[in-house]
């Protein structure tokens, strides 16, 4: 029998809750404090660390964790905690990262670009795999060595590098929690969290400073924070179901998502129990599972409006966008708030060289690229990259708004349109993550030499091109 009292019922929503005051607190932080309004810390961050320091004093002064009090739990018919706030918040951070990928799928068709900008996006797609393995083989490289010098030292952990740096907080969970489950790395998933947290101070700290330097340099003026400007038809576009009809229009677009989801849970559940050794692996995946899936519903309801058997446009792609940012935004203040620090405390000093080495080559290598392949706009593929890849694409996303507010540059298109690319040469290093722990050494091997392979794909116009006009010449 259910009673309507009981924390069963209230924990998941008080602890949403919380999740959400976090972030109008946060948000009111960073309008208010002059040096946080002007800083490039996402609101969805400094609203995770917001919790994670209340979370740590209220250890310290009551001995127990917070999010594992029974008001944000869930208790079995003894009255112990069956399911804890810190496990609730994992769930939270594991299934936002697929459902904002599943929203972003549900977007306009691609646009048709010149041969030149066509280069440029799968550039800028190559780009994004050669950080995750730039990222993966000095990370990697660090705990090996780290390994030498502490024994039982779990020395794959440096492969959780590009999963929190490159790929953000939802697969640093998902590929700390295979280590820790499957792998016996003890706090497994709250050093994936932290990793992925170091990654977005990297991107707020090294975005400021290099801003710095480029307004003194060309004069630039801080640009004010303005509203994002949107016409009627973005709203409510040509054929689309009405905003307001016999179902509510965001209703339609959740139904979607969540169906979408739906589908790529029972695919998951079927594949899981075809191969159930890899289930770890399969579900680690969910994000990407929803991604082909959503791409697939999307073709559905196209090849049905062409055919004439859908009347009206039933997706909007405005909407999408705002759920998309949702799940993204719960996302990251879940996966910080879910930092167990007594668990990762003595791992402290090679978190923070894995941070240094991270913000260190991300900003290097992508300064370098972003000078040799997209000349004409260095600056701002420079910084939106960074940004990207080591925080979010939304992080990519506020540093360029930084030096070019109204996006004259095809840089936010590159974003948007490099995933293609990016999936399909990155892909095959999901699985290397998986493989570290079983031959880190081999998988260190196998990365690096991915890494020689991208940048000569990368730089095939400055390495082949030259040789080819030389040989006409000659």
């Amino acid at each position: 029998m259910t009673n309507f009292w009981d924390s069963n019922v209230w924990g998941l929503i008080c602890l949403v809750g919380v999740l959400l005051l976090s972030l109008l607190t946060a948000n009111m932080i960073k309008k208010t404090v002059p040096f946080l309004r002007n800083s490039l810390v996402p609101t969805s961050v400094l609203g995770g660390f917001l919790l994670l320091f209340i979370s740590v004093i209220f250890e310290l002064v009551f001995k127990t964790s917070l999010f594992d009090s029974a008001v944000f739990s869930v208790v079995d018919e003894d009255g112990a905690i069956a399911l804890s706030g810190s496990d609730i918040l994992e769930v939270i951070t594991y299934h936002a990262l697929a459902l904002g990928f599943i929203a972003t799928v549900f977007k306009p068709g691609h646009q048709k670009f010149s041969k030149e900008r066509s280069v440029e996006i799968f550039n800028t797609g190559v780009t994004t795999v050669a950080t995750y393995l730039l990222q993966g083989f000095l990370g990697l490289g660090a705990t090996l060595l780290w390994g030498l010098l502490y024994s039982d030292f779990f020395t794959a952990s440096g492969a959780l590098l590009p999963f929190g740096f490159g790929q953000g907080t939802g697969q640093a969970l998902n590929y700390g929690n295979i280590y820790e489950t499957d792998w016996g790395f003890v706090g497994g998933k709250s050093f994936g969290l932290s990793v992925a947290a170091l990654g977005f101070l990297s991107a707020s700290v090294g975005g400021v400073i290099y801003l710095s330097f480029l307004r003194r340099k060309y004069n630039i003026k801080q640009t004010e924070e303005k509203a994002e400007k949107f016409a009627p038809r973005d709203i409510q576009g040509k054929d689309e179901i009405p905003m307001n009809g016999s179902i509510d229009k965001l209703t339609v677009q959740v139904g979607i998502v969540l169906s979408t989801y739906l589908i790529t849970y029972l695919f998951m559940k079927f594949l899981g129990s075809l191969i159930p050794g890899l289930q770890s692996v399969l579900y680690g995946f969910n994000f990407l599972f929803g991604v082909l899936f959503a791409t697939a519903v999307m073709g559905c309801l196209n090849l049905l409006r062409r055919f004439g058997i859908v009347k009206k446009e039933y997706i909007n792609p405005f909407l999408m966008k705002r759920i998309s940012g949702f799940f993204f935004d719960l996302m990251i203040v879940a996966g910080i708030a879910a930092i167990r620090i007594d668990f990762i405390k003595q791992y402290w000093l090679i978190l923070m060289i894995l941070c240094v080495i991270g913000a260190f080559s991300t900003f290097f290598y992508n300064r370098f690229v972003a000078k040799k392949c997209f000349p004409n706009y260095s600056e701002e593929q420079f910084l939106a990259m960074y940004g990207m890849l080591t925080g979010t694409a939304s992080t990519g996303i506020v540093l360029l708004r930084e030096i070019d507010p109204d996006f004259k540059s095809p840089v936010a298109e590159n974003l948007v349109y490099q995933n293609l690319p990016a999936i399909v040469f990155g892909f095959p290093m999901m699985f290397l993550g998986t493989f570290a722990p079983q031959q880190p050494f081999w998988t260190f091997v196998i990365i690096l030499a991915s890494f020689v392979v991208m940048n000569l794909l990368l730089f095939r116009r400055q390495l082949f091109m030259k040789k080819k006009k030389s040989v006409k010449k000659g």
